[in-house]
């Protein structure tokens, strides 16, 4: 067995998910893994980590939507706001959302279900640079 580990740095456009899956498939084949488990950790408290659709994008607009109206910005009992109106939401989505994903590796690849996805959800109105640790356990 062999352990696998870097961090991915991750540009973002701000707000919104962001498919990551082809940045944790193309480390997978510079490892040249083919069976295993894909851990995945961000370290930040105003983005996380989803699996979700990657085929139809009117899904992902769906969930931005869903997750704008669930936590809306500029709500009058917010007192987190030291980085602007953004602040206390982010975290707040964050914690609703994921911070980490296992995702099992089979014949070199992410087994991820026909219309899966991972991504980046970012919840700061602002572009950032996320840092994402990938941790891989390959048992070949």
């Amino acid at each position: 067995m062999t352990w696998h580990k870097t961090t991915l740095e991750i540009s973002n456009r701000g707000k919104g998910l962001h498919d990551i899956t082809e940045i944790v498939r193309a480390q997978l084949r510079e490892w040249s893994v083919r069976e295993g488990m894909c851990y995945l950790f961000i370290q930040h408290t105003s983005a996380s980590l989803v699996i979700s659709e990657n085929w139809d994008p009117t899904a992902r607009a769906d969930l931005e939507t869903f997750m704008e109206r669930l936590v809306p910005e500029k709500e009058t009992w917010y007192t987190h706001d030291l980085e602007g109106a953004d602040d206390a939401t982010s975290h707040i989505r964050a914690m609703l959302t994921d911070t980490s994903l296992t995702v099992p590796i089979d014949a070199g690849n992410l087994s991820l279900g026909q219309w899966q996805g991972i991504y980046l959800f970012e919840h700061r109105s602002r572009p950032h640079v996320r840092r994402v640790l990938m941790r891989v356990l390959d048992v070949e």
